[in-house]
């Protein structure tokens, strides 16, 4: 796959390129720029991660970044079955339990919540960090929804990291599960209160809470594209000309 001008290889990870220095230099700048790929398309284009995924999976297997890699492109185009395999192999390689609480999520993914909530009650869980375990939360509370356990995914989501009034990178995510959950078992006056707490700690717009407590409003919003449209429309239909009377009925030259 090409890969564009302005990549060089080195705008990966410093551990990442650490990792690559086991591999020729060649070889490791290749592998570099398309992990660079991967970290530069996942979010807009998945399906063109994947396939630089593939492309450093091949050059370099034996490399747990790029193992990982792989897995959250897979994860990314919902081959959960795949990313579960990548990050198995990537945890092999490491020993590090950082990939656990997306492990358990491909289990959901595969139809397995029951597996998901067994990790989650795991002794992996406590060497995860608090970024880590907050994420394995909203695993474990997704999994209780999965099986329609709507109360005990509410009770999972309660914690202090819920309850604290400081904002961290998890708590716009954390605050949305837990309003969406209070709203499907129809508490809709406490779901408004955390979608908009969730909407206030959402500065880089990572959720749609915002949009979530403006539908609880009613708030009905207009494109103001199609807006103007039917404005011109309507000022085109005033000034049509009225049909004149034919000439033809009873008049002569």
């Amino acid at each position: 796959m090409p890969i564009p001008e302005d990549v060089t290889g080195e705008e990966i990870d410093k551990d990442v390129r650490q990792e690559l220095q086991s591999l020729p230099k060649g070889l490791a700048e290749d592998v570099a720029k398309n992990l660079v790929m991967v970290a530069r398309l996942i979010d807009e284009d998945p399906e063109g991660a994947y396939g630089y995924s593939k492309v450093a999976l091949r050059l370099a297997s034996r490399v747990a970044a790029v193992r990982e890699a792989a897995g959250f492109a897979a994860y990314a185009n919902q081959k959960y079955s795949e990313a579960l395999a990548e990050f198995r192999a990537a945890r092999r390689m490491t020993g590090n339990v950082d990939l656990w609480p997306v492990m358990a999520d491909c289990e959901r993914g595969l139809g397995r919540p029951e597996k998901a909530l067994d990790m989650a009650g795991a002794p992996e869980v406590s060497k995860l960090d608090k970024a880590g375990q907050v994420e394995m939360r909203l695993v474990a509370a997704g999994a209780r929804r999965d099986m329609d356990q709507l109360d005990a995914a509410i009770v999972t989501l309660q914690s202090p990291e819920l309850a604290a009034g400081s904002v961290q990178p998890w708590t716009a995510r954390l605050r949305y599960a837990y309003a969406d959950a209070l709203l499907a078992a129809g508490r809709e006056a406490e779901a408004r209160e955390w979608f908009a707490k969730a909407a206030e700690a959402d500065k880089d717009g990572s959720t749609d809470a915002s949009d979530r407590l403006a539908e609880l409003d009613g708030v009905e919003f207009v494109d103001a594209l199609d807006e103007d449209e039917d404005e011109d429309e309507n000022e085109n239909e005033g000034d049509e000309t009225p049909p004149q009377p034919s000439s033809e009925d009873g008049e002569e030259d």
